[in-house]
Parts: structure tokens; sequence; C-alpha cells
């Protein structure tokens, strides 16, 4: 079958060249690097600094407010671990009972799929027994997101048309933009799991009671909450016909001020409403919190964006930062004592998307000055020019057909992927020296009366089975990465895949590509001597290029061969 192979593509020049563009497109199109190709679709690898070694787990959180941990222990948090023990895939529970809510951490084993065992837990959360929680506690699933989610940070700052700070607004105001404005303009940015106010104050209406009030007018605090829980709804009512007419009878209650809540009514006392002013004072005022955000030594309000499961970070500050963009104008602003107008902007806090472009430049610039040390080292070694351009021009190919299987095999580009691409070049480079020396001692022993491409497929075919039983026992001995388990599998598992996908595109390469270009470049007849300076003078002026505007060593060597 490799035999068959080898002849059809030898046979087949224009099928050759057509894959090879057909991979280089598609592999420049999910290249992880950002390039900025026109008129190519590009949907790129997904992209992070480094790889996500979390474990697979979800989170149960239950609120009961104003009870104490043990209290949320005995009656929410241990009635609930119970319960989810059973699930199926469930490797470990972990729970935290805290002041006013309980946190229960469901850890799946790693073959469990994230989304089906969010499904899981609903239909056991749905199912539980009457009775076995509290009345009115409600237990909900976390983010669908992992630990290396939260991508985006921000505060909300008031500034002036210069962008220098100018203060001017509370915690409390600010919260309450970052809540009622900016959050749920992220929220549905595509690939977001949730936008999480932090710092600030959030602003509720407050009733501070009298004892001595409540005492005198004979009501208790149970009295005074029903009153509040009555007065702020609409009630709906009959119909009433006049002169045919239906009319809607509705009452509209809704709480609109805190003077609205004062005028709500307790009981009556003898034909005397007795209301909330006269046993409480009512006002608005901030929540109690359980923490805040510091930024530069000073108390600041914002929001941090947690990335959704399976998303491609970089994509998704992307489409933050476009939002973002758009709803700054609507921001509101004032006019303060001074005359400066104070405008409340998004200003980033924390930016993942330096590290990504760090890393992702990092290795870029490491698999491009690898590919080019390999390029110099294949001129030098095998002293053949033509030889040397074909291995050349095919070794960025595996990198790039690496990329098409890291798409389609959920493998993100990280560090420890992309470092498995750049170990494993020298195996390409092998491959190809391998089968283009061969090819070259069968054309000088060859009968001058052999056709070039039986010569090539000879060649080809005598050294391919110890070629691919390299390749082959290559990728066994990763087997052992493979098989390794838990944060040590997360970690080092994509450094084991990437270095397989180049192997196998080696192979194909090798076994498709490489003989047919081969026997293409070595049919060609180079006699008059102005072609040999012609190529030898472009690789001198590649070599001047390459020095001036990029390596300089590397430049260099490239010219000193041409002149060589």
């Amino acid at each position: 079958m490799v035999n068959k192979t080898i002849r059809f593509f030898l046979e087949n020049k224009l099928i050759a060249l057509l894959l090879f563009l057909a991979l280089a497109g598609w592999g420049i199109a999910v290249a992880p690097f950002d390039w900025d190709i026109d008129g190519l679709p590009t949907d790129p690898v997904p992209v992070d600094a480094i790889p996500d070694i979390g474990d697979n787990q979800q989170i149960v959180f239950t609120e009961w407010t104003g009870r104490s941990p043990r209290d949320i222990e005995d009656q929410i948090t241990y009635p609930l671990t119970t319960q989810l023990l059973g699930l199926p895939g469930v490797r470990t529970i972990r729970s935290n009972s805290m002041f006013g809510f309980s946190s229960i951490n469901i850890i799946f084993e790693d073959d469990i799929e994230f989304y089906w065992s969010r499904a899981r837990i609903l239909e056991k959360l749905n199912a539980l027994p009457g009775g076995l929680l509290p009345d009115g506690v409600q237990p909900g699933l976390g983010p669908d997101a992992t630990a290396l989610g939260q991508v985006f940070w921000y505060t909300l700052e008031g500034v002036d048309a210069e962008g220098n700070p100018t203060g001017g607004w509370d915690p409390q105001e600010l919260r309450s933009i970052q809540d009622f404005q900016v959050r749920y303009a992220l929220s549905a940015v595509e690939g977001v799991a949730e936008v999480a106010g932090i710092g600030g104050f959030v602003r509720e209406y407050q009733i501070d009671i009298d004892p001595v009030a409540m005492r005198e007018a004979g009501v208790t605090v149970t009295d005074v909450a029903n009153a509040v829980r009555r007065s702020n709804m609409d009630v709906g009512a009959r119909t009433i016909e006049m002169n045919r007419v239906e009319y809607v009878v509705r009452g509209l209650g809704y709480v609109k001020s805190a003077e609205d809540l004062a005028e709500s009514v307790v009981a009556v006392r003898d034909n005397i409403p007795i209301r909330i002013r006269d046993v409480a004072r009512t006002a608005m005022g901030p929540a109690q919190r359980r923490g805040a955000i510091d930024k530069a030594g000073a108390d600041a309000t914002g929001g941090v964006v947690v990335a959704r499961f399976g998303e491609n970070p970089l994509e998704v500050i992307r489409n933050v930062k476009e939002e973002i963009d758009n709803i700054s104008a609507g921001l509101p602003s004032r006019e303060l004592a001074d005359g400066t107008v104070s405008q409340v902007r998004i200003v980033p806090f924390y930016d993942r998307t330096g590290l990504i472009y760090e890393t992702l430049g990092t290795l870029e610039e490491a698999l491009s000055l690898q590919i080019l040390i390999t390029i110099i080292v294949i001129i030098i070694m095998v002293m053949h020019l033509r030889a040397s351009l074909v291995i050349s021009a095919l070794l960025p190919l595996a990198v790039l057909m690496s990329f098409i299987m890291m798409k389609y095999t959920g493998v993100d580009a990280n560090v420890v992927a992309l470092a498995g691409i750049a170990i494993s070049i020298g195996v390409v480079v092998d491959m190809g020296i391998i089968l283009t020396e061969n090819m070259l001692r069968h054309i000088g022993e060859k009968d001058p009366d052999e056709h070039m491409l039986e010569t090539v497929y000879r060649a080809t075919a005598e050294v391919s089975p110890a070629v691919i039983t390299a390749l082959m026992t290559t990728i066994v001995s990763f087997l052992p990465v493979f098989m390794l388990q838990a944060q040590e599998g997360r970690l080092f598992g994509p450094l084991a895949w990437t270095k397989t996908f180049i192997l196998a595109a080696t192979l194909i390469i090798v076994i498709s590509l490489i003989p047919a270009f081969a026997h293409w470049v070595f049919s060609q007849k180079i006699r008059r001597r102005n072609w040999r300076v012609f190529w030898n003078g472009l690789m001198v002026a590649a070599g001047l290029v390459v020095a001036f505007t990029w390596l300089g060593w590397a430049g260099l060597t490239l010219a000193a061969l041409g002149l060589n």
C-alpha cells in the first residue's frame, strides 16, 4: 500500500501540488499566531498562555442569608453532599460552609464530559426529596467555566477628556453602573460565561427598627417584614364595565423610593394605621460586603469576566474589548464643582492578552529561528541546493499540518503544546535528508536509459519501511506520557499530542510530497553557467535581505553559501 501511494503521487504531481497548497492554506487559516492574511478566512486554534491543569469539577452554590457556618453545614452542606455522592463519574466532593452560604466542589473523573456532568447535577438538584433543605433555600450551579476562566478584570473610574482620573463618583454609584449597565452588556458577549461585580457597595433599601416604638405600638419584627413584603407588589382585581367599555382594575404597589416604603402600613390599632415610619427609619444604604478590590492602594469598583469552558480565551478577550468600546460612549458623566466633566470609563485591571501574546511571540520566534537554522544546516550538510530546497520547503508544512490536527482534536495552543512542535522539527529534517540522500545516490548510479521517475520511486521504496518504522517507534515511545493522569496528564499531554501530530505529518509528507517534488526538481537540468549564477545570486540576495531585516548571522551565512 505504501509503494502504491508513492507511485500514485509520483505519477500525479498535480494532485501532490494541490494537496500541498490545500494543507498550507488550511494550516495558515487555523494557525494560532494571529496572522492577518487578506482573502483567507481564519479560524485559529484556541490560544492560552499555559495549559489548564485544574480538576474536572463543578460547583454547587447555596445561599442562606444570616445563618452561621454550623447551621449551613448541618442543614445544607451535609444533606446536599450525601445526595450528590451518587452521581455517576464522581471522584470526590469537597465542601465549604461559610457564614451565609455553602459551596460544594464536585470533582469528576477526567474522562467525564464537562456539560454532561452539569446536566447530571441539575437532574439531581431538581429531584431532591421534599423537606431536605430549609424553606426558601435553592441551590444553584456555578458558571460553566474552569479555574483559568478569569481572563479579564477591569475597574470603573471617572476620567476627564484626556483620560486623567478625576473621581467624582462614590463606590455605590459605580457599583450600580457595573451591576445594571456594564454587566448586562458584557454578559451578552460571545464566549463569556459570567461577569461578576467586585468592590463598591450594592445599593439597597434599609429599615432600622426602633424597639421602643415597636413595643409601644404592639408590633413585632415579623409584622414589619410582612408589611414590607406585601407593600412591594402590584395587585390585580377583576374588570368593570362602563359605557360598554371594559376596564381592568389593578393596584400599583411597587416601591420606588424610601418614602414609599415608610408609608407602608404594619398594623391597625383602634382604627389608627401604624406605618413603618412610626416604628422604624427607612433609607437607601450600602449592603454589607465580604470583599473588596484594591488598585494602587485605593478602594476600587469593577468586575471580572469569566470565559466559558472550551472557548478561545484570546477571542473572548477581543470580543469583550470590542463591546467595551461600543458601550463606553453610553456610560454616565457629570460635571464636577471645578467645571471638569467626569466620564465613567472601563479601565482594564488584568488582561491576559499580554501574557498570551508574549508566549506566542516567544514560541513563534523560536520556531522561525529553528526552521531557519535547520535550513542552513541542511544546505551545509547535504551540499545540494535543490535537495535542500525540497526539504526546507516542506519543513514549515509539517508545522502547519500539526495546527490543523490541533484544531480538530481540541488541543489548545499554549507554551507546552507549541514546545512539542519545536522539539520535533529535527525528526522532519532527518526523514527528509534520509530520503533525498538515497535519491541522489540512486540518481548518481542509475542506468542512463532508466527513467528518472523509476529511479526516484526505487530510492523511496527502498528506505520507506525504515522511515515508517523510525516514526512509529518514536510515536510508541510517547505512550507513557499519554498514560499520565490528573494534573500531570493535563500538563504534559499537549506536548505528547503535538509531537505525535508532527510525526504523523512527517509520515504523510515523506510518502506523498517529497518524492513527487524531488522528481520534478531533480529532472530539471541546469547546464548553463548563467542559470547557476542566477540561482546562487538569488540566494546571496535573500541572505542579505534576511541579514538586514531580521537576523544578521543567518543572512550572512546564506550569502556566504551562495558565494561559495
